[in-house]
């Protein structure tokens, strides 16, 4: 039997909700024993997928709660990112073109890429109205 870890964190759609939350990801993984290096790539792309969600997700200016469960099975950890945003699939985005010079490289679509170098599975669907972000990572 696997021994499963599951974390669950709710944010509002604020920027400023990202640094508390960097941190209880730290504490996370400390308490996990997951190594510093990890933690730091957690807090990657939990900040990039967040960020995508709170800038692009919502069509109003209401409060919205989005969820966050990190949770770790037999070596592979799954960070599910959840709201009730537009439908928005930020897979969807093209790949940047990193061997563009930084200037003439569309802004924002770096954060996907470096979700994508950084874990190894990525995957988005759409339920009850609900953008679900999935990501994987093998350690």
């Amino acid at each position: 039997m696997g021994n499963r870890k599951n974390k669950h964190f709710v944010v509002e759609n604020q920027i400023g909700e990202l640094s508390s939350l960097a941190g209880k990801i730290e504490k996370l993984a400390e308490q996990w024993g997951l190594s510093p290096a990890i933690a730091m790539n957690i807090n990657l792309v939990v900040e990039e997928a967040l960020t995508n969600v709170i800038f692009y997700a919502f069509a109003d200016n209401d409060k919205h709660e989005i969820e966050i469960t990190v949770s770790l099975e037999n070596k592979r950890l799954t960070i599910k990112i959840e709201d009730d945003g537009i439908p928005f699939n930020p897979l969807e985005k093209e790949q940047p073109d990193i061997n563009l010079p930084a200037e003439e490289r569309p802004v924002g679509g770096l954060g996907i890429f470096l979700m994508s170098q950084v874990m190894d599975e990525m995957h988005y669907n759409r339920q009850r109205n609900h953008n679900i972000l999935t990501l994987n990572k093998n350690i």
